[in-house]
């Protein structure tokens, strides 16, 4: 795994010394004895620009490291030349950085334009759109939240975690619009799931104290 790691952070510099070390025997020894190096030199070259070093910045996210995921992710200088759902996983952690910095307008950009090209699976296209439901509110736009967040509902959210946090922004929206039966009941979808993150349950036990008292 480390060498696989390795072989992906450096592929391009490897894969230019293979054909430099292609064209030194195709000149020694003819062409067929160097084709081998060839096409290795051309394959590794080819997967640096167009799959990226996506599997290194899963390793650093998967650790916790969102500054090494950010540094690699940095190192992708021409994401058009990706292959198209690699290049809409790239703008959607571009999206995700974005957020974590709270440059909301900047997150909502990259997260369009990883949802215009189209996610490799409807669960990821859902979790996409609940962030995208979440900016809206940060920018107070409620209108375009709720259309965000149940679309997500819709298209179906990859874990229990993301369903609670949907439904539970979405009692959030229904409280601000003083639709309190519509509140109570998405505040049930969330408390069901039993969410386990803590910033989740912790919402949960905060809305819990006073939405018995709403009417409706």
């Amino acid at each position: 795994m480390k060498f696989y790691n390795w072989l992906i952070r450096y592929r391009l510099y490897v894969g230019i010394a293979v054909l430099a070390l292609a064209i030194v025997v195709n000149i020694t020894s003819g062409f067929w004895p160097s084709f081998i190096l060839y096409l290795v030199g051309v394959i590794l070259i080819a997967g640096h620009f167009f799959f990226g070093p996506m599997r290194l910045i899963q390793t650093h996210m998967e650790a916790g490291d969102m500054e090494g995921a950010e540094k690699v992710l940095a190192t992708i200088r021409y994401p058009n030349l990706l292959f198209k759902p690699i290049r809409s996983v790239y703008y959607t952690l571009k999206g995700n950085m974005a957020m974590m910095k709270q440059d909301f307008d900047g997150a909502e950009k990259m997260m369009k334009k990883g949802l215009d090209l189209g996610m490799p699976m409807k669960e990821a296209e859902g979790a996409s759109l609940l962030q995208m439901g979440m900016i809206s509110m940060q920018k107070n736009d409620l209108r375009q939240a709720e259309n965000y967040i149940r679309s997500a509902l819709r298209k179906g959210l990859p874990d229990k975690e993301n369903e609670a946090a949907a439904y539970l922004q979405m009692c959030s929206i229904m409280m601000t619009k003083r639709e309190f039966r519509a509140a109570k009941e998405f505040f049930r979808k969330s408390k069901a799931l039993k969410p386990t993150t803590p910033q989740i349950a912790d919402q949960i036990k905060q809305i819990e104290k006073y939405i018995s008292r709403m009417p409706g």
